[in-house]
């Protein structure tokens, strides 16, 4: 099962928000398990990224992202994704259409966001973090 996650379940990680951040560190911890393939965007890691390093410092944030590189794949956004999202007349923030359409080229079977109605236009299931792991992990 492939399974793109969004950039705030990223941020959740990084900064230990809670009440969010025991669901998406287990969701990460999945990416141990056969059968599921993690997936996130450079663009949701320089996010990430961004956030982070708010609360921590770039060289701690860097650190961080390096760990969690170790349990994430990354998918490619390139023209196709680019264009795609801004012809889309469903689509009304572009960097959301760009996730998207990376996560559709990849194959991704989900998408695991805390900010579901920005993906109304999408084909691939869009689930929070915690439904996902309450109902598609057994």
């Amino acid at each position: 099962m492939k399974v793109f996650l969004d950039a705030n379940i990223l941020v959740t990680v990084l900064n230990k928000e809670y009440p969010l951040f025991p669901y998406a560190a287990k969701l990460l911890s999945l990416s141990d398990r056969f059968g599921f393939e993690l997936y996130t965007s450079p663009t949701c890691i320089a996010i990430a990224f961004y956030f982070s390093s708010k609360k921590c410092g770039e060289s701690q944030s860097k650190k961080k992202i390096t760990i969690l590189l170790e349990h994430l794949r990354l998918t490619t956004i390139d023209e196709s994704c680019t264009l795609k999202s801004i012809q889309n007349i469903q689509i009304n923030d572009i960097e959301d259409g760009m996730q998207y359409y990376s996560a559709e080229n990849t194959g991704c079977d989900f998408i695991v966001t805390e900010n579901i109605g920005d993906f109304h236009f999408s084909k691939i299931r869009t689930i929070s973090c915690r439904d996902f792991l309450l109902h598609e992990v057994s």
